[in-house]
């Protein structure tokens, strides 16, 4: 077995890289965590719940249980006991697929819609507000970053 030593450049940017992802770990979980806590005080929701609906709004013709799950990266356990509740409470409702007796779609009802919406709204107004202390040029300075690190992160290796 060989020990391969970083070079002391390498392992001062590892670190540093090591270090940014910490931070951005960081900042995302005190955004999630404040997000947390207000869909609960004021809209007695979950993250999760939020999360389905957010996903739902945006296909009006359903969507499987599985492509629910794909979308949010959770497991379809996770997504069925959500549905469950929204459509015991008139939010969303399953809809056979033609030609398929086992599978479902699932979508918003129009209350459904209208509860989201409003909810989606106070959602963009706390995350203006928890991340009011940037101004225009540092969100557009971090987005173009992020994005060519996503980039990086999504291309072949």
């Amino acid at each position: 077995m060989t020990d391969i030593a970083p070079q002391p450049a390498e392992s001062a940017l590892s670190k540093d890289r090591l270090r940014l992802w910490l931070k951005l770990l960081k900042a995302s979980r005190l955004v999630e965590d404040e997000v947390r806590r207000r869909l609960r005080a004021e809209c007695d929701w979950t993250l999760p719940r939020f999360d389905v609906m957010s996903v739902l709004a945006r296909a009006p013709d359903g969507l499987r249980m599985g492509d629910i799950s794909k979308r949010l990266r959770v497991s379809a356990g996770n997504v069925t006991g959500i549905v469950d509740k929204l459509t015991d409470e008139g939010l969303a409702l399953r809809v056979a697929v033609p030609g398929d007796r086992r599978a479902s779609r699932v979508r918003l009802t129009a209350r459904g819609r209208e509860v989201f919406a409003e909810h989606a709204a106070l959602h963009e107004a706390w995350i203006d507000e928890i991340l009011g202390g940037l101004d225009e040029g540092a969100v557009a300075r971090m987005i173009q970053r992020l994005d060519h690190l996503s980039k990086h992160l999504e291309a072949p290796r």
